[in-house]
């Protein structure tokens, strides 16, 4: 189903994933409005929509805000007369361990990942609300988010919290007609590049040549690219029956991340008070891991040492 007709708003969609969200919405038919902080970034990206036969304008701005948040949707609604679809990727990075973590950088990251997506989703569904119209609302989590990584308490924190709204929204909007879901993309980012583990996979990103099969299948690894076909989906027509999930997309890998569910229960009369959880914990056997565990790299994909 095309998306001839409709239009997207995607945050931080200058360069990288969220560039390439845009250019595939573009694709499949939608107008869009491309938004970064940086203006030659964002011109240079609407350029690359527009030279390929599509719709776009930009919004130069930091999310965050509510007034950005108008202002996103206000862009859409003048430059092309509607909104139906908002993509909530902008981002920033403050990795460090916790200890080492200042309130700047815990509140920085919350600012745009987490407050970003609440605001600009607010005013997605009180447009469409108010004009009837089913939309799609698309936040962008992390691997991180689900599962915890050192270093990142910030980011973590803000990735589970837009699952979280995401799941919640889902409830809310449901009588409007609109879906909200998140996506979990595993690909090529400025972070990734910097993880030696992935060094090959960027290498041959870098050369223009396919992914060794390894980092595709076995670790669900890719390029951006990989990543935007669900973007575009689950925008569609195709996907009204989608919402509340959490799906994760690289390189040849799609997944469905489960909803937090208990997986064990233990009963005891008269309930668990200080002795009795003494005297044996039920749960000892089941804890459940945290952060990704990666499987051993194969000798020929593995980084060359660093000359000390």
């Amino acid at each position: 189903m095309s998306l001839a007709g409709k239009v997207a708003i995607v945050t931080g969609s200058g360069r990288g994933l969220g560039l390439a969200y845009a250019q595939e919405l573009a694709r499949q038919g939608a107008a869009v409005v491309v938004n970064d902080v940086d203006a030659a970034v964002a011109e240079e990206a609407v350029a690359t929509i527009t030279a390929a036969g599509g719709q776009a304008v930009a919004v130069v701005a930091p999310v965050g805000t509510t007034e950005v948040a108008q202002q996103l949707v206000r862009a859409a609604v003048d430059a092309f007369g509607r909104l139906d679809i908002l993509v909530t990727n902008a981002g920033v990075l403050r990795d460090k361990s916790f200890l080492k973590m200042t309130d700047e950088d815990f509140d920085t990251v919350i600012n745009v990942h987490l407050r970003g997506t609440f605001t600009c989703a607010r005013e997605a569904f009180a447009y469409f609300k108010e004009n009837g119209i089913a939309g799609r609302i698309i936040a962008i989590g992390s691997p991180t988010g689900q599962r915890g990584a050192f270093g990142q308490t910030n980011y973590a924190a803000a990735k589970a919290g837009i699952v979280g709204m995401v799941r919640t929204w889902a409830l809310e909007m449901k009588r409007a007609g609109v879906t909200a879901n998140a996506v979990i993309p595993v690909a090529v980012t400025a972070m990734t590049r910097t993880v030696p583990f992935f060094a090959k996979a960027v290498e041959a990103e870098d050369r223009g040549e396919p992914m060794p099969e390894f980092f595709r299948k076995e670790l669900g690894f890719g390029s951006a690219d990989d990543v935007s076909g669900l973007i575009a989906f689950l925008a569609s027509d195709a996907a009204a029956g989608i919402t509340g999930q959490a799906i994760g997309a690289g390189g040849d890998r799609l997944q469905l991340w489960s909803h937090p569910e208990a997986i064990e229960s233990a009963y005891h009369d008269g309930g668990w008070d200080y002795g009795t959880l003494q005297a044996g914990f039920p749960f000892a056997e089941a804890l459940q891991s945290v952060g990704e565990k990666f499987p051993e790299l194969p000798e020929e994909l593995r980084p060359e040492p660093v000359a000390k």
